[in-house]
């Protein structure tokens, strides 16, 4: 037996004399034509990955000041160059895996030799004889080129000799491409420190919350014990033998003469000085935490949506700096909360600010009474609650879509119109009977201007206004100032977590061909950032432009990316979005349906504003705006069993058919309790003003709507009106050659030209492009104080519609 057992031994040697002589003899038979060349192959795409591939990143998200607010990853892991790791770290790795690594050239052929005698002699297998080299080759494969393979993996540690001979082939290679001090950095940045940290720079912060530029002796030495086995040498479960460990090192560097007496002693006496707990760095939107974490789901799905794959976003190192505003974000969470409390059962209070303008509508806030996060029952959620499309709708907040289809039409805001007491259609079925409408109590019957009807806000007055103008202009109008995705929400059911599509064909279809005329009482989901937008929209003269919360992206090289975004467009005529900023400003005038809401919290800037409330008080909605910040706020039934809200102390559900919530209440009081502490210190800037067209009512020039046809027939349907045109290209997942947008929309004087956004059918990944310059700075427009609250304005003078503007 014994025999047998040192003849095998003896041919083991030999067989492991061969490979190691055929890895010494590597270069000089690589060079000659021996090595195979399948074999040489595989060792050039490795060498190649390792020099080419990048290990996975922490993708930090900021907030518009650059303060991170969340992070992205699969691995903590944060590169350090070689310049930004420090001496002793160095030291301390040399010192205890590689003592010689500055004398080799990738491989320690004596110390190779020595492990593999030592290990076949006694029959077992030591982690020994291989360099820093060799140790980056294999952490790199497991941890990178194999980290979501497990099969991969434990083929990149199996101990074989061909293993072991393709190892040492790499190790050479990369010597040759690399110097001493970009592998000592690549491999400190590879591997794993314990706790989910990879890299000595997630390291460094991890358990001593400093960076590797600043690491000590004590601390290096640790950090070097460490790598030689994580789980078992973690120093936070397992302290006396991360200390015993952190010693054998110090003595190994003084034993080497890396530090001198004074200092070994020094760093042995010293107390292991980790954090406790271990500074873990949080990952995915829940680390954002309860006020941020919504903006930085919406930051995801944008990016999603925009070409971002998730992987990517998880392991690209990117640096993503969004829109958020600390100071909006927490006015508002403080506003939904104080008027809904967090674990007020069963009732939601969202918010999203959006910052208008022509170019971009950022957004600023996405706040809800609930924390983000996953445990209900502390009153969280991880549903995107602000972005997504809610489950109950807006209420009389869509007037605003009816009313803007009418100034297109030719209406002025100072035309008047009829308001009964009750109003049935001959246009529109409740199943089958007439679909008949009445007005909420203390909404009183008769004629009034457009302008006093939407402060007013009259159900009568509006549906009978949605029948002049038509149902789908109507519709049309609410997808043109901002609720596309709303519109297009499949699930018409109302259920937010049913996947798009589950329910049948998008909401603003069926709303046509169902005639649906509660469509101008907003009775359908809605999404409370849309609503936001619609706002920015008509203080932006105008310009829809996608609310985007990415302001600037680079990649871990510090490179800009750029991300394909819908283009902004000019929706509506700029004196038809004028006009109905003015002829929403009585809103929170008396006698409008948030004067109560206003006059309780002090208000007194010039505002665009509406209130909604479904019928069942289910929810209710309100959207306001000033020049400087739009917002919506929508207050529903979140809960499994959807009930009336009772506007009680706090709001409270009271019951399927009971209810007395009401746009004015709940959903106003948060909006200007958060606005008014998100405008303070800015200057008070007035309202545009309104041209006689708009005013007063004017001839009817409609642009044709060619959105979603080919931009040949286009073209033509638009020349043959009267207009010019001009064509783009766009990116964009829609058709090849159709038109994805128009700008004009709506209104537009015969020979002005109409610019048509064609797709090119292709989204391009994300790719670098040049960091725009900022923008110059424009000085505050001059200010303009409010009307004092409580002050009655007079009701203007009866203006008839002009005749030939709406068909008998």
């Amino acid at each position: 037996m014994r025999v047998r057992d040192s003849l095998l031994k003896l041919f083991g040697l030999c067989v492991l004399a061969g490979v190691l002589v055929a890895g010494m003899l590597f270069p000089a038979a690589g060079a000659l034509g021996v090595v195979s060349n399948r074999a040489g192959d595989a060792v050039n795409n490795i060498s190649s990955e390792l020099m080419t591939q990048d290990p996975p990143l922490v993708t930090t998200v900021t907030d518009r000041a650059g303060v991170p607010i969340a992070y992205l990853f699969d691995q903590n892991r944060t590169p350090a160059a070689p310049d930004q790791i420090s001496d002793s770290m160095k030291a301390a790795i040399i010192a205890i895996e590689d003592r010689r690594f500055f004398d080799h050239e990738g491989v320690d052929w004596a110390g190779t030799v020595r492990a593999a005698i030592t290990n076949q002699m006694s029959g077992e297998i030591a982690q020994g004889g291989s360099t820093l080299t060799q140790q980056y080759v294999k952490n790199y494969q497991v941890h990178v080129v194999a980290a979501d393979d497990p099969i991969k993996q434990a083929k990149a540690v199996e101990q074989t000799p061909a293993r072991k001979l393709r190892e040492i082939r790499i190790a050479l290679q990369l010597e040759k491409r690399l110097g001493k001090e970009e592998i000592l950095a690549r491999y400190l940045n590879v591997v794993p420190f314990g706790n989910q940290t990879y890299g000595v720079a997630a390291a460094s912060r991890a358990y001593f919350n400093t960076t590797p530029d600043k690491l000590d002796v004590p601390q290096s030495a640790l950090l070097a014990g460490i790598v030689n086995s994580p789980s078992a040498l973690n120093p936070e479960t397992n302290p006396q033998e991360a200390t015993l460990r952190r010693n054998i090192v110090i003595d190994t560097m003084q034993a080497q003469h890396r530090i001198d007496q004074r200092t070994a002693d020094a760093a042995r006496a010293a107390p292991l000085g980790i954090v406790s707990p271990v500074n873990a760095l949080p990952n995915n939107c829940v680390g954002a935490g309860p006020a941020d974490g919504f903006f930085c789901k919406y930051v995801i799905d944008y990016l999603q949506n925009a070409g971002f794959a998730e992987q990517e976003l998880r392991t690209g190192g990117y640096t993503i700096r969004t829109t958020l505003d600390q100071k909006a974000t927490n006015a508002a969470k403080a506003a939904a909360e104080k008027h809904v409390p967090k674990d007020t059962k069963g009732i939601a209070n969202v918010m999203a600010v959006v910052e208008p303008g022509k170019d971009k509508h950022e957004v600023r806030a996405l706040v809800a009474n609930r924390d983000f996060g996953n445990d209900a029952e502390r009153g969280q959620t991880s549903y995107a609650l602000p972005s997504g499309v809610a489950k109950f709708g807006a209420g009389s907040v869509f007037k605003v879509f009816t009313a803007a289809a009418a100034l297109e039409k030719g209406m002025g805001i100072k035309n008047t119109i009829q308001a009964p007491g009750n109003y049935t259609s001959t246009v529109y079925r409740n199943g089958s009977a007439p679909y008949t409408v009445g007005n909420a109590e203390g909404v009183n019957p008769g004629p009034r201007t457009l302008q006093k009807a939407l402060a007013t806000s009259p159900n009568t007055a509006f549906v009978a206004l949605e029948e002049r103008v038509g149902l789908d202009q109507t519709v049309d109008m609410a997808t043109r100032l901002g609720m596309r995705q709303t519109l297009l929400h499949s699930n018409f059911s109302g259920d937010p977590m049913a996947p798009n599509g589950a329910n049948g064909p998008a909401m603003g279809d069926v709303v046509k061909e169902k005639k649906i005329g509660a469509f101008t009482l907003g009775f359908g989901p809605t999404s409370p950032l849309e609503l936001a937008n619609v706002s920015a929209t008509l203080m932006s003269g105008g310009t829809w432009c996608p609310p985007t919360p990415v302001d600037q992206i680079v990649d871990r090289n510090g490179n800009p990316i750029s991300i394909t975004e819908d283009p902004c467009e000019q929706a509506v005529d700029e004196g038809l979005a004028n006009a109905m900023a003015v002829g929403m400003s009585q809103d929170d005038q008396a006698g409008g349906t948030a004067y109560g809401a206003a006059n309780n919290a002090g208000w007194t800037r010039p505002m665009a504003g509406k209130t909604g409330t479904t019928e069942a008080h289910q929810s209710a909605g309100f959207i306001g705006a000033t020049p400087q910040f739009a917002g919506s706020v929508l207050t529903f039934s979140d809960g499994n069993n959807p009930q009336g809200i009772c506007d009680s102390t706090p709001p409270a559900l009271c019951g399927a058919n009971g209810g007395n919530i009401y746009g004015g209440k709940v959903p106003a009081r948060t909006w200007f309790d958060a606005m008014k502490p998100i405008h303070e210190g800015l200057p008070t800037a007035p309202l545009p003003e309104v041209t006689d067209r708009y005013e007063n009512g004017g001839d009817e020039f409609q642009v044709p709507n060619v959105v979603g046809i080919s931009a040949d027939r286009a073209k033509r349907a638009l020349e043959k009106a009267g207009y010019k045109v001009e064509q783009r290209s766009v990116n964009s997942e829609r058709r090849k050659g159709s038109v994805t947008s128009q700008t004009p929309r709506g209104f537009a004087l015969p020979g002005e030209t109409v610019t048509l956004s064609v797709s090119t059918g292709y989204v391009p990944p994300p790719s670098p492009a040049p960091k725009p310059p900022p923008p110059p700075q424009q000085p505050p427009p001059p200010g303009e104080p409010g009307r004092p609250p409580g002050e009655q304005q007079p009701d203007p003078p009866f203006i008839p519609i002009p005749p030939g503007i709406f068909p008998p």
